[in-house]
């Protein structure tokens, strides 16, 4: 059914009306606080900074607090807590781009760097989140300064569909029956999400289990011992725009397995570790096979007896010890190979390299389930997620392309 059936459908031919965002909402920025104030563990009121709505992972409906606010606080800075229902998003700087927004649970306070949109009698609170996730922030920030920002003004101008204006019960009950359609793929995605936070408390668990060792148990040998390590090359961006081809190349970004784009030639082909040797991810491992290359600001890990050492089991047990070799002096954090090689490597039953290669071999087995199911984006909880907020969105614009009169804005 297409999305103007769909919407006759429910509409059942009542009217629907552009109204400015300020007429059904009260738009208001979040308060003012002392620089160093982070707020308290505990408290009246849950307090939200910008931080707190861009979590990784935390794509739920709800937004939840990690700080509060005492009453007392509250009256002495003259705050009125926003009511349970009210929308809040960031306005200022780079987390705009982000374009998170989240719904309180709770009547709560929220910093300057956030807006709220306090719903009114003529819009159900969930339907103005439905319709808010519809909007790029991004096109609404103002960037003539230096640090983009997004104005009062200009939200309370936003044009909202009001269907049904002239009979608010209908409204709020074709508006709920929308809510109703959309909170059914949320509430999934966020049981989905819980899930998956779950999983991966079981998954660090049993792998910090299954590569927990006695002295007695294992010979520490040292990696450079075992394998030859070497770093990337610097490729610029001009250089990947000019040789595009089929071969990935990794870079110190986590995002997209590492990759920063594709060439026409491959300097490794084969298993390996590679690992990120600056910046914020720096000690990031990675397992790689096939044709491809790195950049000068990764690492490779070639093993130089396979019938000694398995690549998945070094893998699991580097990504639990590689962060602690670190270095983060300067401000720039490092991990060189010369760190990397001294990095102690536990090799069960020594005395016998086949069971040796057995055992590492269950234990990666196990951990490669448990790593499927929490971080593969093509299989397991990851890829349901992904589906499952497609599906979402695919419904969400379907049930909210209401017919825009001509000159009524974004």
């Amino acid at each position: 059914m297409s999305s103007i059936k769909f919407l006759e459908k429910l509409l059942d031919g009542v009217a629907v009306e552009w109204t400015a965002l300020g007429e059904v909402a009260e738009v208001r920025s979040g308060w003012g606080f002392p620089n160093a104030y982070q707020g308290q563990a505990n408290g009246d009121y849950p307090f939200y900074k910008v931080s707190d709505m861009n979590i990784a992972g935390n794509e739920t409906m709800m937004v939840t607090a990690n700080n509060y606010i005492d009453a007392a606080t509250v009256k002495r800075l003259g705050i009125k807590p926003a009511p349970e229902g009210t929308v809040i998003f960031p306005k200022i700087g780079a987390a705009v781009a982000t374009n998170k927004k989240r719904l309180l649970s709770m009547p709560s306070a929220y910093d300057n760097n956030v807006m709220g949109l306090i719903p009114g009698e003529k819009v159900n609170s969930r339907f103005l989140y439905h319709w808010i996730q519809t909007i790029n922030l991004c096109t609404l920030a103002n960037d003539s300064g230096a640090v983009p920002s997004i104005r009062k003004t200009e939200m309370e101008m936003l044009p909202v569909p009001i269907p049904c204006p002239d009979n608010p019960k209908k409204s709020l009950e074709i508006q709920a029956e929308i809510v109703r359609i959309l909170d059914s793929f949320t509430e999934l995605t966020a049981e989905l999400t819980a899930e998956l936070t779950a999983r991966k408390k079981q998954y660090n668990y049993y792998r910090d289990k299954l590569l927990s060792f006695e002295d007695s148990e294992v010979e520490w040998k040292a990696l450079g011992d075992m394998a030859s390590l070497r770093r990337g090359r610097v490729m610029s961006k001009g250089y990947l725009a000019e040789n595009i081809g089929p071969f990935p190349v990794f870079s110190s970004q986590t995002a997209n397995n590492g990759v920063i784009g594709q060439i026409n030639t491959f300097d490794f082909d084969g298993e390996f570790i590679s690992w990120t040797t600056d910046g914020a991810n720096a000690g990031t491992v990675f397992h790689r096979t096939g044709k491809f290359s790195i950049t000068n600001v990764c690492g490779l890990i070639k093993i130089n007896d396979e019938s000694r050492l398995n690549y998945k089991f070094l893998y699991y047990w580097l990504s639990i010890e590689a962060k602690k070799h670190v270095y983060a002096g300067m401000g720039n954090p490092k991990l060189m190979s010369h760190q990397v090689e001294k990095i102690p490597v536990p090799i069960p039953y020594p005395e016998s390299p086949t069971k040796s290669l057995e055992e590492q071999k269950r234990i990666a087995a196990i951990l490669e389930k448990f790593d499927a199911l929490t971080n593969s984006i093509t299989e397991g909880l990851p890829r349901e997620i992904e589906l499952r907020q497609k599906q979402y969105e695919y419904y969400r614009d379907l049930l909210l392309s209401f017919p825009k009169p001509e000159g009524a804005g974004a």
